[in-house]
C-alpha cells in the first residue's frame, strides 16, 4: 500500500496524484472585507471565485488546508440535478420557483466544466457522462422516469437495456442503465487547488490554518476570529458542510448528519483488463438505496466507493465488503491488488435537499449536498455570491430555506448506520 508525501491532507488516491497546492498562509492580525467566508472547499472556493469576478472584496478562511474535507475526498463523479426528479421539485416548490430550481440544478456540471475551461484547471476532467445502473426491475422504472422528465426539458439521455448496460459498465450485474450527457468526472483535490488558484488570482485573499472560532457582530457588520487575528465584514458565508468543527452558528451543525463513504483504488490496471471497464470513459454509480459508485482515474485505476465506518483512519480491513462487492461487479478484476484506501463525509439532509440559508441580515450558509457534492457545492457558492452580493431571495433561482435542526441530532448517526443495514438488506434482495 503506497503512501502519499507528507501532507496535512488525510492520505488518499487523490492527495497523492493532485496537482500542486497554492501557497497559502495563516491569518496573522487585522483583515477588513466585503465579504468573509468560512470554509476551503468547492462551496467556499466558488463563492470567493465569483465574487472576485464580480469585483467584491473578500477573505476566505479553512482551518485546514484547500479541499480538506469532502471536497478533496469525493469520488470526483460531476452529476448534474439533484435526488429529486423535476416533476416533484416543481411541486415542492409551485410554478415560480419550481422550475427555476429545476434550471439551477441541471445546470450544475455546466458550471463545473465551464470553470475548468474558463480557467484552464488542471484536474483531469472529461465529460462523457454519467451511468447509474438499475439494481433491480422497479430501478429501470425509477430510471425511465426521470429519463423521460430531463427528456422534457431538452437533456438527450438514454436508456441502454441489460445487453447494452454491461458492454457500457463492463459489468453483468445491472437490468439496465439510464446515460446523462451532462455529467463526468475530475480529480476532486486538484479541481479545488484550481478553484482556489483561480480565485487568488482575480484578487480574492485565501488563508489556510486559520479556523474560524467565533462570529459576533459590531458596529459595521460582523467580525469573524481566528486563533491568528480577526476578520472584520460586512457579509458572512459558512460553507463548511460537513466538516463544522466549530458551532459557529447556532442549530446550523444540526442541519445535516455526517455520513462517511469509503474508496478503494486499485494500481493501474493492464489495458486488457482496463478496456472491459467503463471503457466509453463514464462513471458509474446505481439505483440502489445504499448505492455504490465506480470510476477510472487517468492513470487507468479502478475507484469504488460505499457506505464506510464512521472514522477517518481506514485500513484494507475496513475495505473487506467493498472488496468483495467490487469482485461480485467486476470479476476481471479480480488478482488486482488494491493500492489506496480512504473514507470522506457527506453532508446528509432529512428532506435529501441542499440547502441555502438567511441565517441573519448578511449572514449565509449553503450545505448538505447528499453526494452530489462537486456539481451541486460548486453551484451553491454561485448563488451565495449572488446574495452576498446583494441580490435578495426572490432574486436568486434557488429557494432560501429556514434553518431547521433535526430532532434528537446526537443520535442520527446511529440510527442513520441501522437504516443503512435495513436498506442493504433490501437492496440485495432487489426489493
Amino acid at each position: 500500500m503506497n503512501s502519499p508525501a507528507s501532507t496535512a491532507l488525510p492520505p488518499s488516491l487523490w492527495s497523492a496524484t493532485a496537482s500542486p497546492a497554492p501557497h497559502l498562509e495563516r491569518l496573522l492580525g487585522e483583515q477588513r472585507t466585503q465579504v468573509v467566508i468560512i470554509g476551503g472547499g468547492y462551496t467556499g472556493l466558488s463563492c470567493a471565485l465569483h465574487l472576485a469576478e464580480a469585483g467584491t472584496d473578500c477573505v476566505l478562511l479553512e482551518a485546514n488546508e484547500i479541499g480538506w474535507g469532502a471536497s478533496g475526498r469525493n469520488g470526483g463523479q460531476v452529476i448534474a440535478g439533484l435526488k429529486y426528479n423535476p416533476d416533484e421539485l416543481e411541486q415542492m416548490f409551485g410554478p415560480d420557483m419550481g422550475p427555476r430550481m429545476v434550471k439551477t440544478a441541471g445546470g450544475t456540471a455546466d458550471l463545473v466544466f465551464e470553470l475548468i475551461q474558463r480557467y484552464a484547471i488542471d484536474c483531469e476532467a472529461r465529460r462523457e457522462g454519467w451511468l447509474q445502473g438499475a439494481h433491480s426491475q422497479s430501478g429501470l422504472e425509477l430510471q425511465a422516469e426521470r429519463a423521460r422528465q430531463w427528456r422534457a426539458r431538452g437533456v438527450q439521455t438514454f436508456q441502454l437495456d441489460k445487453r447494452e448496460a454491461a458492454k457500457a459498465i463492463g459489468s453483468q450485474w445491472y437490468e439496465g442503465a439510464w446515460l446523462d450527457p451532462r455529467g463526468g468526472t475530475v480529480q476532486p483535490l486538484s479541481y479545488a487547488r484550481g478553484l482556489a488558484a483561480a480565485a487568488i488570482k482575480l484578487g480574492a485573499r485565501l488563508f489556510t490554518h486559520s479556523p474560524a472560532t467565533r462570529i459576533e457582530r459590531d458596529a459595521a457588520g460582523w467580525v469573524v476570529h481566528t486563533p491568528g487575528g480577526r476578520v472584520h465584514a460586512r457579509q458572512v458565508v459558512i460553507g463548511n458542510n460537513a466538516h463544522q468543527q466549530q458551532n459557529l452558528w447556532p442549530g446550523l451543525r444540526e442541519t445535516v448528519v455526517p455520513a462517511y463513504s469509503l474508496q478503494i483504488a486499485t494500481r493501474p490496471l493492464p489495458a486488457s483488463v482496463r478496456d472491459t471497464l467503463l471503457p466509453g470513459g463514464q462513471s458509474v454509480s446505481e439505483t440502489r438505496r445504499v448505492l455504490r459508485y465506480s470510476r477510472l482515474d487517468a492513470a487507468g485505476r479502478f475507484i469504488i466507493g460505499a457506505r464506510a465506518p464512521h472514522k477517518d483512519n481506514v485500513t484494507l480491513t475496513d475495505a473487506r465488503d467493498l472488496h468483495r462487492d467490487m469482485l461480485i461487479l467486476f470479476p476481471q478484476l479480480a488478482g488486482m491488488e488494491l493500492e489506496y484506501v480512504w473514507t470522506g463525509c457527506v453532508a446528509m439532509t432529512r428532506d435529501f435537499l441542499p440547502h441555502l440559508h438567511e441565517l441573519a441580515p448578511n449572514m449565509f450558509a449553503g450545505l448538505g449536498y447528499n453526494g452530489r457534492g462537486v456539481a451541486m457545492a460548486t453551484m451553491m457558492g454561485k448563488l451565495l455570491a449572488q446574495r452576498a452580493g446583494g441580490a435578495s431571495a426572490q432574486q436568486v433561482d434557488f429557494p432560501t430555506l429556514p434553518l431547521q435542526p433535526i430532532p434528537l441530532h446526537g443520535l442520527t448517526p446511529v440510527v442513520a448506520q441501522l437504516y443503512a443495514r435495513w436498506y442493504d438488506l433490501l437492496d440485495r434482495l432487489k426489493v
